[in-house]
């Protein structure tokens, strides 16, 4: 089920008026996609970190506009704290997007318990599925993995319908044995904080492109 998220529409545009939007606690936006008119909005900063906590890649937006989006740009400030610009492109349950999505481990691995280190090489990868079916993450299942094993794309589990973009025999997790007697052994946590489409750090208080 996608998070909802409340906007508003906005009359002016520019680098000052967006400035005057942060002062006051909300996000400038840009909705686009679908041949419709580009529609400009801002959000509750609040509001929108919690979405963004939460993972979420396709949102339904209400109040100044009634529809669903996919989060196509997340731009954040120069220390990466706080978002500073959103676009979100129009989409319906049925379209097929690409969408880039975290991987984390599950399990207890017979090889790390072997003396093993155990790590996780591939922390996201874009699939193509529908609108309506993107996971929050992929499982990357680490129960069988022996020591000097692997786990490539292809070995993922993948929601029915997904297709992955990468290579199928790039390695996603990796069991190997130490290079040298006192190496400390890998505990991955699995713990991957998910990174909404293009998070890039960017002078403080502007965005890396003006919206129009």
């Amino acid at each position: 089920m996608s998070d909802s998220l409340e906007v508003i529409a906005r009359t002016a545009n520019g680098t000052r008026e967006s400035r005057r939007l942060r002062r006051q606690g909300l996000v400038p936006a840009i909705l686009y996609g679908h041949g419709i008119e580009c529609v400009h909005l801002s959000a509750k900063r609040e509001l929108l970190e919690a979405v963004i906590r939460h993972g979420s890649r396709v949102v339904e937006l209400k109040g100044a506009v009634q529809t669903s989006a996919l989060v196509r740009e997340l731009q954040w400030d120069t220390f990466g704290v706080e978002p500073i610009h959103i676009d979100f492109l129009r989409v319906s349950a049925s379209d097929r997007i690409r969408v880039k999505v975290p991987i984390d481990l599950k399990g207890e691995c017979p090889g790390q318990r072997a003396g093993g280190i155990l790590s996780l090489l591939l922390h996201e990868i874009e699939l193509e599925c529908t609108a309506d079916a993107v996971p929050e993450k992929i499982h990357a299942l680490v129960a069988k993995l022996e020591l000097g094993g692997l786990i490539k794309v292809r070995d993922l589990d993948l929601p029915k319908g997904s297709r992955a973009v990468a290579d199928a025999d790039e390695t996603v997790v990796s069991c190997v044995v130490p290079l040298h007697k006192g190496d400390d052994v890998a505990a991955a946590t699995g713990g991957v904080e998910p990174e909404l489409i293009g998070r890039k750090p960017t002078e403080e208080g502007e965005p890396e492109a003006e919206e129009a």
